[in-house]
């Protein structure tokens, strides 16, 4: 069967895309799927100004960037990569193969899946106060250009590392930058917590927005309430940028048989999941001590690939040869 893979990945986010490059080393024919019209994941569509600052050996790196590099180094070995096709069926075949069904009709064939759709499917937290549909065109759930806010008074409303990124990302464009966070304790990482109460951000704990006033649909101002003591704030701002999370949704993929948790799909040190011949890596994935973020998921990726090689062939290296290995070593 000509169109039978060796390898099918499913999710074309930074982990994803790496998988492909790695499965290529390995000389396995593969295919890269995922539902959204281009590669990159969230990052393409949340975060492509944001800098990204935990991959080892890249101090600083906006989420565009990491993404065309990523896409350019997966094409290195010539995959088969397909965009806006979502994944709604897999069917185990007698042969041991897969056949997989896309929401449109479409079917791709291969002898190994690798599921790495990070969170599945998402969709914003909104941020849900009077006058949030009035004055829509002044919420932001994503920033595509930071120039965009300069010289605004911007209201970013949240607690986790994304929030917290936003509003340093902003600080120096922006005129002025306030941080309203219900909670007290930052989610973030320390040291970036710690830069950002020394910086001129203007920090709001306890605090969340309870309305959106304006004329017609030009926002002029944001009503904060304490938690703590129920005084209210209004602070003149002409956009506000909610990041309350998002609604994450493996959908149909957690009636494909394999073992599953509140925090995704089971896998062992391998990668395997209970299925075989199904492995997973990146968000999607969970086991003891499992870290959600890109660096460990590249780390995955590989070791999901190795697996799958030796399903296909018992008799393959475990682990490929890599560009800093010394052939020479001698044994002592």
């Amino acid at each position: 069967m000509s169109n039978l893979y060796d390898v099918t990945i499913i999710g074309a986010g930074p982990v994803g895309l790496f998988t492909t490059f790695y499965s290529g080393l390995r000389s396995l024919k593969t295919k890269i799927i995922d539902a959204e019209p281009a590669v990159g994941g969230k990052i393409r569509y949340f975060y492509p100004e944001k800098i990204i600052r935990d991959i080892g050996g890249i101090p600083a790196i906006e989420g565009q960037e990491l993404v065309k590099n990523l896409h350019d180094q997966a094409k290195t070995f010539h995959p088969t990569m397909v965009c806006g096709e979502r994944i709604t069926e897999l069917h185990p075949q007698k042969d041991g193969t897969f056949q997989l069904i896309a929401e449109n009709g479409n079917e791709h064939h291969s002898k190994t899946i690798i599921i790495a759709a990070g969170s599945g499917t998402y969709e914003v937290h909104p941020l849900e106060v009077s006058g949030s549909e009035t004055f829509a065109n002044s919420l932001h759930y994503d920033i595509k250009n930071l120039a965009s806010f300069q010289n605004k008074t911007v209201v970013v409303s949240g607690g986790g590392n994304a929030a917290i990124d936003w509003a340093q990302s902003l600080e120096p464009i922006a005129k002025e930058v306030h941080l309203v966070y219900r909670g007290e304790n930052f989610k973030g990482h320390e040291e970036r917590v710690k830069e950002m109460h020394d910086s001129s951000i203007y920090i709001h704990v306890n605090h969340e927005i309870t309305a959106l006033q304006g004329n017609f649909t030009d926002l002029k101002s944001c009503v904060i309430h304490c938690n703590k003591n129920g005084s209210t704030t209004k602070i003149d701002t002409d956009a506000i940028v909610v990041n309350h999370g998002v609604k994450v949704n493996l959908g149909s993929m957690l009636d494909w048989g394999f073992d599953t948790s509140e925090y995704g799909i089971l896998v062992n040190q391998e990668m395997e999941t209970s299925v075989p011949g199904i492995y997973a890596c990146g968000d999607i994935c969970t086991y003891p001590r499992k870290m959600r973020i890109i660096a460990a998921g590249l780390h995955e990726g590989p070791i999901a690939i190795n697996s799958a090689k030796n399903f296909l062939d018992p008799d393959a290296e475990e682990v490929a040869m890599v560009s800093t290995h010394h052939e020479s070593f001698t044994e002592v």
